[in-house]
């Protein structure tokens, strides 16, 4: 039997190795890896959840989302023009109408979202 605390801690893991890729990869995003490391990393190992909230680049995202469900907007506008950049690639690479199309609609309702949010 695999303990639960194991688990967890794959999925910190997991989720912060994609958060990292993500800051060259314009088409993974960060944050949301992150907060899920955060999370799985406060069930799974407080030790590597301490080591995320004091990083000087992940604990301020951190701490603002968990507070207020805030996302400063530099974030922001970062997210909205890689998400439009990776949009009007898939346009440039002449991927099908129909993958565009959802897309487009998968992208406004991510961007929606994030601009819903409270600003740090």
């Amino acid at each position: 039997m695999i303990p639960v605390r194991l688990l967890w801690n794959v999925l910190g893991y997991v989720a912060l190795v994609l958060g990292i890729i993500g800051i060259a990869l314009p088409l993974l995003p960060t944050t949301p890896f992150i907060l899920l490391a955060a999370f799985a990393f406060g069930k799974g190992s407080p030790r590597m959840r301490r080591m995320l909230e004091e990083s000087r680049y992940f604990g301020p995202a951190i701490r603002d989302w968990e507070a207020r469900g805030a996302i400063r907007p530099r974030h922001k506008a970062m997210a909205c023009l890689l998400m439009g950049g990776s949009l009007v690639a898939s346009v440039l690479l002449g991927l099908g109408v129909g993958l565009i199309v959802v897309q487009g609609a998968v992208l406004l309702t991510v961007m929606g979202y994030l601009l819903t949010r409270p600003s740090a």
